[in-house]
């Protein structure tokens, strides 16, 4: 094996079996939890009976619907109790759900909806009026549209989730499924394109719960899961969903944007009846944003046990900032749209801050160079996964197919470097990677080391093309509020501790940066503002 080629012997984990329904498998396991609460939202609570029960009456009535086996349903919808009993209502009819961000525009939806040529709609009563928008702009297939805690009148084809559930008996057995068959699509969220409609089988979610949830954050029907990162996310959907349920957990879900305030809310138990999570999963900009805020709860408060992020790579110094204050460890990883959850973490009790950790048991890592052959340790490489929770395509994109999933390989388009500890430490994007005098340099690099000033709150680089055409960094930062720094200052701090061709050339102050519903920084928007385009 190469030195840059790095797999952990997977723990003993029954494979699924020939006939296999991911809904029927989280129900069937908690079948003697029927008074424990399953999910807490912010009306209320649904015990794991409840939910066994709803689930079905939900599959009965989109089978009457006449919906046919793996056809889609879209699910345009916010983080409540009504979003887990339609997902896994459509997976145990054996119809696929395509759970969509709710952040995006009229336009996107539209999109979507003819891309997946769904039949159906389960949408939030807020989110109609943007719904019945996009509608009007594509040529979609949707006979009915199901509303969940509707706002205002419904139209003809409407129908209210609840009076939808009531209407229909449960459904007595679960579509005779098999591991591979489509069981969800999820959108990528690139930063630049359309997004692609990642499809993912009835098995995948099987093994992130076995391979990550159990495994490495060793997840019991003990623990409150929060997450921060939404249920439509692969990230937040392994956190919120098939985690928690895979060992009979509780979950929180909020429909609210996770801002600090209403993060500590949730801590504290309030809203949840004095239920607080022991695990919470988060991302860097929201470690960052906490962290600034003047309403930190103090650890007594808490009953965390233990973070988790990704997203993006977590600085150092963020999770070094965030034990000291709560005395918890940030479990640092990275996933996928396409492995749907993390393939590279570090580990409770074993944290390497400012590494991504080492590859989760069951899961194969290899960083190829630019000849497509492995690199040695110490050097960036193009990072490849193998494992079993690899989407089956991009529907309807051979291309990307085919670029993306490389037989047993799955090409991440990340850069990372493994060290000699047998961590990894996170480089960039392969598009991000920037080349300064013939060297790579990391824009994460800069940035995390622009964060640790103490008036930065956020920082990214960028390359720009000098008047001769050579490559130069240069940096955009955001200020806490109420600091004060200068170009100089900050240019000065890089210089002494980073090899000085790494320091920003150009620093610019700006109010916010641009990001993706996930929360990763849009660079393509940093380089039009650069090149005088935006």
């Amino acid at each position: 094996m190469s030195s840059s080629q790095d797999a952990s012997p997977a723990p003993e984990v029954a494979a699924p079996g020939e006939r296999f329904n991911f809904a029927q498998h989280l129900l069937e396991r908690n079948t003697a939890r029927a008074d424990k609460v399953a999910f807490i939202d912010d009306l209320g609570t649904l015990s794991y009976g409840q939910l066994d029960e709803r689930v079905r009456r939900v599959a009965a009535g989109l089978h009457d619907l006449g919906i046919k086996r793996e056809e889609r349903v879209l699910l345009l919808m916010l983080d409540c109790n009504d979003w887990p009993v339609s997902f896994l209502g459509a997976m145990y009819a054996g119809l696929v759900p395509v759970a969509v961000n709710t952040l995006l525009t009229a336009d996107d939806y539209a999109y979507m909806l003819e891309h997946s040529r769904a039949q159906t709609v389960l949408v939030s009563g807020a989110l109609l009026p943007t719904l019945n928008l996009a509608m009007t702009r594509s040529d979609h297939e949707v006979h009915k549209v199901i509303v969940s805690r509707p706002v205002a009148p419904l139209h003809p084809s409407e129908v209210e989730l609840e009076a939808f559930v009531q209407a229909h008996a449960p459904l007595h057995k679960a579509a005779a499924t098999h591991p591979d068959d489509p069981g969800f699509w999820l959108y990528s969220s690139g930063s630049t394109g359309r997004p692609k409609g990642t499809v993912h089988s009835h098995a995948n979610p099987y093994w992130t719960a076995e391979l990550y949830g159990k495994a490495v954050l060793g997840l019991t029907e003990n623990d409150v899961c929060f997450s921060a990162a939404k249920l439509f996310f692969a990230y937040g959907l392994g956190n919120g969903l098939s985690f928690p349920m895979s060992v009979g957990a509780t979950t929180i879900l909020m429909a609210e944007r996770p801002t600090p305030d209403a993060t500590f809310k949730r801590w504290r138990g309030q809203g949840t009846g004095g239920v607080r999570p022991t695990v919470f999963f988060g991302a860097p900009t929201g470690f960052a944003g906490m962290l600034a805020s003047p309403a930190l709860p103090a650890r007594e408060e808490l009953a965390l046990r233990l973070a988790s992020s990704a997203g993006e790579a977590l600085p150092a110094e963020l999770g070094t900032r965030f034990t000291a204050q709560f005395g918890v460890e940030v479990i640092d990883g990275i996933g996928s749209t396409e492995m749907l959850h993390i393939f590279l973490s570090n580990k409770p009790g074993q944290v390497r801050y400012g590494t991504t950790g080492w590859p989760v048991p069951g899961y194969t890592i290899e960083l190829r160079g630019d000849d497509n052959h492995p690199v040695a340790d110490g050097e960036t490489g193009d990072l490849y996964i193998q494992g079993p929770s690899s989407a089956l395509m991009y529907w309807g994109n051979r291309e990307k197919t085919r670029e993306t999933f490389q037989g047993g390989w799955t090409k991440s388009g990340d850069k990372y470097v493994r060290n000699a500890d047998g961590t990894y430490t996170y480089s960039g994007r392969s598009d991000d990677m920037l080349k300064v005098s013939g060297i790579y340099v990391s824009p994460f690099e800069v940035e995390a080391t622009l964060v640790q000033h103490p008036s930065v709150l956020e920082a990214a680089v960028i390359g720009l093309m000098d008047a001769e055409g050579l490559t130069k960094t240069k940096a955009f930062v955001v200020l806490k509020d109420g600091a004060q720094s200068s170009e100089e200052e900050l240019k000065a701090f890089v210089k002494d501790r980073l090899a000085p061709y790494k320091y920003p050339r150009v620093i610019e102050f700006i109010t916010e940066l641009p990001k993706t519903a996930t929360g990763k920084i849009q660079r393509f928007k940093l380089r039009e503002r650069s090149a005088g385009t935006q």
